[in-house]
């Protein structure tokens, strides 16, 4: 048990099975979310039902996935050149997978009464925006991939989709907030990489293998070392009552969305 929002203990990677990272209903900083990395050994198949909703992003490998009578192939050789495949299940739902290779999922449950069809999201279909091109001298350009939120999948408990962070480059930025609880996992271009996560006025050392809980509303931008390109997946849990729409800027620094208004710069 921490009380600590960095999650930084399995930076020596994660061991065949699933390695549970965050509990729903844990005694502290509880985001309300089982979030954790399951590893399906070359060869091995392994099969599913669980009483909560579900996404398994498939982070690294090859698999065949069955559900709802539908068997698909999928593959993922690279978090930052390859879109992400998503299997999505709602509660008590059967999926089997066998790996064709070593696969490394990230899976998260969340308890949801809501009853809805399975579905696997291609990465065709997750869908790519850059943004911060042309501001502030390029220091916050990135891509965000979302897989799918409240608009295409209106009975789930989640949104979820991923950052490539470029090197040297700032994302989630201006900083901004949301009421929802969110999560942050990060994996870097290289084993040695690290970047450093924003919560209000606390800054973590992020590494390979990190989770950030994001909680009470706080701001929360993100910067990754120069050299070191910076994946996050990013997870957010509805509230009842208040799903998640949107985030809010921190209008002192909305300045910065002006493309005319590119900050102070160094005579060369």
């Amino acid at each position: 048990m921490s009380d600590s929002p960095l999650v930084s203990r399995f930076r020596n990677g994660f061991p065949s099975g699933y390695t549970a990272i965050t509990t729903e209903g844990e005694e502290t900083l509880d985001v309300g979310l089982d979030f954790g990395i399951h590893v399906v050994d070359e060869g091995e198949t392994i099969r599913a039902r669980d009483p909560k909703e579900a996404a398994w992003v498939l982070l690294q490998g090859d698999a065949q996935i069955e559900l709802a009578g539908e068997r698909v192939l999928v593959h993922r050789a690279s978090l930052f050149d390859d879109r992400a495949t998503t299997l999505h299940a709602g509660p008590d739902t059967s999926v089997t997978i066998a790996a064709k290779s070593r696969t490394e999922w990230a899976v998260v449950r969340v308890s949801n009464r809501r009853a809805f069809a399975p579905r696997v999201f291609r990465p065709e279909e997750c869908e790519r925006e850059h943004r911060g091109a042309g501001l502030v001298q390029g220091a916050c350009e990135r891509e965000v991939r979302l897989v799918f939120d409240r608009a295409s999948r209106p009975r789930s408990s989640l949104v979820v989709g991923e950052v490539i962070n470029y090197p040297g480059r700032w994302s989630s930025y201006p900083p901004h907030r949301h009421e929802q609880p969110e999560i942050y996992h990060y994996r870097f271009t290289r084993s040695e990489g690290w970047g450093h996560a924003e919560l209000g006025d606390l800054v973590f050392k992020v590494h390979a293998n990190d989770t950030i809980k994001i909680l009470n509303g706080d701001d929360h931008a993100q910067v990754s070392a120069p050299g070191y390109g910076m994946y996050y997946l990013w997870i957010v849990r509805h509230l009842p009552g208040a799903p998640y729409t949107g985030f809010t800027f921190d209008p002192r620094h909305e300045w910065v969305l002006e493309p005319g208004e590119q900050g102070w710069e160094p005579e060369r």
